[in-house]
């Protein structure tokens, strides 16, 4: 993955040479830059919104069971099971039923739960809150913290500390999610150091903090990995351009050279590498939300499919969707704010 974000990158990185250091620090994209390459960022968005919402309908399409059977109940005739799969459309040919639904997304009418009766937007607004405190625990830390590394590893290259962090960033990246969750709950969580079940309150209460260390943690132990693995790479390559060897000869000390002069530029392939990963850090958000008993989209998405509530289960998907698009959207402007020759293409 992190050669695949390396190489995305170099198209678009400054190229080495003594007159791209000065002018790299000084670029800034200008505000028309940035909003033109939000909204081309947006209409690309729409198909692959459109994917994923027919992906997710057609996957609900193949599970063997009949939304209007539960509905009906187990007593239900099979004529009460024809009228309530009439009044659902259910009858009607898959492309006319995924045209209906589209029109009621569209409406924001994204109906109602089998199992509560409850409109399906306020099911979900209620997990939306603590999916996105969980990512943003996740990523305050474990992105510094993977940057950190990998600048170390590189400006260590070949000495123990850079061995000791790539083993650990190897382990981190080979080591699936649920085993670090388990590793924690087993013995952080059974030996009573910290909470591990529920979410205990909103992020800025003590109660809500302690209870998030734990599920933050495992979903930032498999993101620090690729991070830190890509900052070295990238520093190191940013490391021998002109520039920095200019830097060297008028006398700035390696911390200088590193942090003001090479970082900057090494941080492209690294907000790359954190776009690719951010489906990865949904994915893993499901499978911690539902270890920990996080009341999160992910783990509301989990009993939804489990107890075949369709329209609970089609909304958390299209909510996930959504919040891939949106980060994606603010790591493109992020990017195009590093190397604003990305928002004027």
């Amino acid at each position: 993955m992190h050669r695949k974000a390396l190489a995305i990158a170099n198209t678009l990185a400054p190229h080495s040479g003594a007159s791209d250091g000065p002018q790299s620090n000084d670029y800034r994209g200008t505000v028309d830059d940035v909003f033109t390459l939000i909204v081309q960022r947006l209409i690309i968005s729409i198909p692959v919104l459109l994917g994923v919402l027919l992906i997710g309908f057609l996957l609900l399409q193949v599970v063997p069971t009949d939304p209007a059977i539960i509905l009906a109940g187990p007593t239900a005739s099979q004529a009460e099971v024809a009228a309530i799969r009439e009044q659902l459309g259910l009858d009607r040919p898959l492309w006319e039923q995924f045209a209906l639904y589209l029109g009621r997304v569209l409406q924001f009418d994204l109906g109602r739960s089998m199992i509560s009766n409850r409109p399906v937007l306020d099911e979900l607004e209620s997990t939306l809150g603590p999916t996105f405190e969980l990512m943003l625990a996740c990523l305050i830390w474990a992105i510094p913290v993977g940057i950190a590394l990998g600048t170390q590893a590189a400006r260590r290259r070949g000495q123990w500390t850079d061995r000791l962090i790539m083993a650990f960033s190897v382990a981190g990246v080979s080591m699936p999610i649920f085993v670090v969750g388990l590793l924690l709950i087993q013995y952080v969580g059974g030996a009573g150091l910290l909470p591990f079940q529920g979410r205990g309150g909103p992020l800025w209460t003590s109660s809500g903090l302690l209870h998030i260390v734990l599920p933050s943690l495992t979903l930032g132990a498999v993101f620090i990995g690729p991070v830190a693995r890509m900052t070295r790479t990238s520093v190191l390559e940013t490391l021998g351009a002109d520039y920095v060897r200019t830097a060297r000869a008028k006398g700035a000390s390696e911390r200088q050279v590193v942090l003001h002069h090479a970082l900057r530029n090494a941080l492209i392939p690294v907000v790359t590498l954190i776009g690719l990963q951010i489906g990865f850090l949904l994915g893993g958000a499901v499978v911690t939300e539902t270890m920990f008993s996080w009341p999160g989209v992910g783990r509301m998405a989990v009993g939804a499919i489990s107890s075949s509530d369709f329209p609970v289960a089609q909304g958390a998907i299209m909510v996930l969707a959504v919040s891939f698009i949106a980060i994606n959207l603010v790591i493109d402007v992020f990017y195009g704010y590093l190397d604003p020759r990305i928002g004027q293409r």
